[in-house]
């Protein structure tokens, strides 16, 4: 029922912007689903097999990044009060400065290398995966804890045997929302500097007032986030099946 309702509403609000686009006939401004459907099948080769592969090279690279970077720090101040106060306020201020400030330093930085992309992705994803990996590992209550103690349990053994489970939930939540801000991520990158990827295509075409193909490389791009959400989805509901039957 969820499904048949939420395939209405999209077939409705692509029925009024086709409408709304006939209506206002400037396809370079406002292209209709149907012209964007055209040029997406005739650029398909092209975004498909030549610009998707990079993008999606410089998205699994940064969620990499940011999983090993934003795991680490969760941890870290998590075990230590003293970490936590000194590098919580950074994190909260790494994400007070703009992208799209920051995307092109480090395009000089890095040049027109895959890696410029990758560091605008690792910015904008690492931070719900730390935070909320940090909210799951300090969600434990004293009482179980001192019941582990109790029963001989280690710090180890309170670590892995309590903690990850109970931080696991957080952590998915997290990547979830990571996982949609990395092709924003990696879209940025490229559009602000890059020799090629989605977002460097939707930038050229955007010179050559073709609407259409703005568009095309931006659908992809919406599918592949669809795609990574429901992927991370569906290891969180395989690995948490104790949390779907509670």
């Amino acid at each position: 029922m969820r499904n048949t309702s939420s395939l209405l509403i999209i077939v409705l609000f692509a029925g009024v912007w086709e409408l709304g686009a006939r209506l206002f006939n400037k396809p370079f401004i406002l292209p209709s689903p149907s012209q964007i459907a055209v040029r997406f099948w005739e650029l398909k080769d092209v975004l498909l097999l030549k610009h998707l592969p990079i993008t999606l090279l410089t998205i699994v690279i940064g969620l990499i990044m940011s999983i090993s970077l934003g795991v680490a720090i969760a941890v870290w101040m998590s075990a230590n009060s003293n970490v936590r106060k000194a590098l919580y306020p950074i994190l909260i201020a790494s994400q007070m400065i703009p992208i799209i400030a920051l995307a092109p330093i480090f395009v000089l930085w890095f040049g027109y290398t895959i890696w410029s992309k990758v560091a605008v992705t690792v910015l904008i994803t690492f931070f719900p995966i730390t935070v909320n990996t940090f909210d799951g590992l300090s969600s434990g209550t004293k009482d179980m804890h001192e019941l582990f103690l109790t029963m001989g349990a280690t710090k180890k053994d309170i670590f892995l045997k309590y903690s990850v489970p109970t931080a696991l939930p957080h952590f998915f939540s997290g990547l979830k929302v990571a996982v949609t801000l990395s092709v924003i991520g990696a879209a940025i990158g490229e559009w602000l500097g890059a020799q090629a990827g989605l977002g460097y295509f939707s930038r050229r075409m955007m010179t050559q007032f073709d609407g259409a193909a703005v568009f095309a490389p931006i659908v992809v791009l919406t599918v592949v986030g669809i795609v990574l959400f429901s992927s991370v989805t569906y290891m969180e509901n395989r690995l948490l099946k104790w949390r779907s039957k509670s």
